[in-house]
């Protein structure tokens, strides 16, 4: 049926290209002499530019005044998007609220974001993390592989330049593609200096994140890449969610870190409050747990897919101690294993880290300390962009955590800052921040907007704007 209609709209686009250069003076620009093709209903026209797909229905524009109506309409350009599976919700996100300035819904022209999205090329994105990297193509669902995070890959006693050459080098030797292809989308880890996680807007924190970032661009520009998006990974997980302001909860594999951030932008200037325990130290107390009851193991890989597998935060600690929470799961080639309380118990030192032996602040009061920094900023008269609590990283998928987190701030945080306050759990997993980049790469203006080139790069450095 798509073949046929094709061919009849090859034969009118000829006979209307035709016979207006001979009666253009005899024939109004709304009817051309189509013949039959002049009484079908605008329904059933539709239905036609849908058989024919998006770049004949593109084509059709060129034949009336009527026609070009029909198809610069928003109804047919949905459907062609909606068919390439990417989620509806990202792409109306991401053409309103991450462009230069806001465009609401309804001024959209989906016409011409289908035209310019289908120019954009295929990026790599490349999550660092901060256990494991993510990486894979923009176009596909999920990341196409996992390795060791480029902070931690190679030998670290190499310098930071040998190294991040090594790890990139690897990456595009997996995924089998040419340096000088593609746009690469890295996201940067929120704070790290020298192997050491740092928690302040100090200098050293300033010189630190610029030297990193720079030494991401330096390596890739080396490679010939020809165009690279920086971004933090707070910010991807809080595009991830859908939000461009709120705080990011991202719960690491040594830190957990509390980022403020204000329409995407990481609001260094209020602060990042760190909390001294992350995902390896949840696996390590498991690991305590289990050997206190003579449970045996092979590895700590064992313990962490227990963890992953059974662990969850409590409602309420002490109400749970009460309850039978025996459960069983299997490890590939270890067999069964049970556990009772060290189901929640595993969780709850992100609220009582007295519990695991640590000296650090809860969970949920360095968020309340993050919202008083925010709400003493005063960056907008509204102070309802903070009260978005997004949670990122592997370990925050817990079951209960969001519930358990904004029950205990609204305990102690004062009615008028804790009235609103919503915690979103992860909304992609353990790979929010990759999905979030992906958000961002698909952009109909993504490369002109968000990404660099070699020669804006050396313009930008020699006006020392990097950072």
């Amino acid at each position: 049926m798509a073949v046929v209609l094709r061919k009849v709209l090859g034969s009118v686009l000829h006979r209307s290209g035709s016979s207006s250069s001979r009666h253009n003076s005899e024939l109004p620009e709304d009817h051309p002499p189509l013949g039959d093709l002049n009484v079908i209903p605008n329904d059933v026209f539709v239905q036609i530019l849908l058989l024919l797909g998006p770049r004949d229905a593109a084509r059709t524009s060129s034949v009336c005044k009527s026609w070009r109506a029909l198809v610069s309409g928003n109804a047919i350009w949905v459907y062609f998007i909606m068919n390439e599976k990417e989620p509806w919700d990202a792409l109306v996100f991401a053409e309103t609220h991450l462009q230069l300035c806001f465009v609401p819904p309804s001024q959209l022209s989906f016409m011409n974001i289908y035209s310019k999205r289908a120019m954009v090329p295929r990026s790599i994105i490349i999550d660092g993390g901060s256990g494991y990297c993510k990486y894979g193509w923009s176009k596909s669902c999920s990341p196409s592989g996992r390795c060791a995070t480029f902070l931690e890959f190679g030998n670290l006693e190499s310098p930071m330049h040998a190294r991040f050459h090594y790890f990139f080098t690897t990456i595009f030797s997996r995924m089998q593609v040419k340096t000088s292809s593609q746009p690469v989308v890295v996201s940067l880890p929120i704070c790290y200096v020298d192997g050491q996680h740092i928690c302040t807007n100090t200098e050293s924190a300033r010189a630190s994140r610029k030297q990193l970032k720079e030494a991401i661009y330096s390596v890739l520009f080396e490679m010939n890449v020809p165009a690279i998006c920086a971004i933090d990974q707070a910010v991807l997980a809080l595009f991830a969610a859908r939000r461009t302001s709120g705080i990011v909860v991202n719960i690491g594999f040594h830190v957990t870190s509390v980022v403020p951030i204000f329409e995407g932008i990481v609001r260094h200037d209020i602060g990042i409050e760190i909390v001294g325990q992350g995902a390896l130290k949840l696996t390590a107390f498991l690991r305590e747990l289990m050997q206190q009851r003579n449970i045996n193991f092979e590895s700590l890989y064992t313990v962490r897919t227990i963890k992953e597998k059974l662990c969850y935060v409590a409602a309420d600690y002490e109400a749970e101690l009460q309850k039978d929470t025996e459960a069983s799961c299997e490890v590939v080639g270890e067999g069964w294993f049970t556990l009772s309380k060290e189901r929640f118990k595993t969780g709850e030192i992100l609220f009582q880290p007295l519990i695991g032996g640590l000296r650090t602040l809860g969970l949920h009061r360095a968020v309340a300390l993050c919202m008083d920094h925010c709400l003493a900023a005063e960056a907008t008269p509204d102070n309802r962009w903070f009260k978005t609590v997004v949670l990122a990283g592997g370990t925050s998928c817990l079951p209960g955590l969001s519930e358990r987190l904004e029950k205990e701030l609204c305990k102690i945080l004062p009615a008028s800052m804790s009235n609103g306050i919503e915690v979103i759990p992860p909304p992609c997993g353990a790979d929010s921040a990759w999905h979030g980049a992906k958000i961002v790469s698909s952009m109909s203006t993504f490369m002109d907007s968000w990404c660099i080139t070699k020669k804006q790069y050396r313009q930008m450095m020699r006006r020392n704007m990097i950072w």
